[in-house]
């Protein structure tokens, strides 16, 4: 049984990145499965750091940006959003070029907060970096004002 409350398609998805620090570090989502959200990320001039290798914070912004979506995608948008409360994550092994993939899945979905643990891999399926998100499950307000 699928844990998406909002049904939809990667180029949909995709096509939110646009205009986003996401689509700037060249983001992808690629797969979504009854319990997980996929994306890709490249590793080169945008997402280095100065001594060649991936750089932490772009794999940070891989990982909020995968359990971001997922986390929003459990919930009616009507209603309410889900809002990055924190963050953190250990860089396991160096990757200097290729392509990182990262999957995010559930750890907790709750009625007032969400917890994902994003898994990032390289090429060869070698784990570079595991992050844990929690998001705040806010009432959707009119931002207008």
């Amino acid at each position: 049984m699928s844990l998406w409350k909002q049904h939809t398609d990667l180029a949909t998805m995709n096509s939110w990145n646009e205009g986003t620090a996401g689509q700037s570090l060249g983001i992808r989502f690629t797969e979504i499965g009854p319990d997980f959200l996929r994306g890709t990320m490249p590793v080169d001039a945008r997402t280095r750091q100065p001594f060649g290798l991936l750089h932490g914070g772009a794999s940070v912004l891989l990982a909020e940006t995968l359990g971001s979506l997922a986390a929003n995608l459990c919930l009616d948008p009507a209603v309410e959003l889900a809002v990055g409360l924190d963050i953190n994550a250990n860089h396991l092994r160096a990757v200097q070029s290729g392509e990182v993939t990262g999957t995010a899945s559930p750890l907790h979905i709750g009625r007032t907060t969400q917890v994902w643990e994003i898994r990032i891999v390289t090429d060869t399926n070698e784990l570079c970096c595991i992050a844990r998100l929690t998001m705040a499950v806010v009432p959707r307000r009119d931002r207008r004002a």
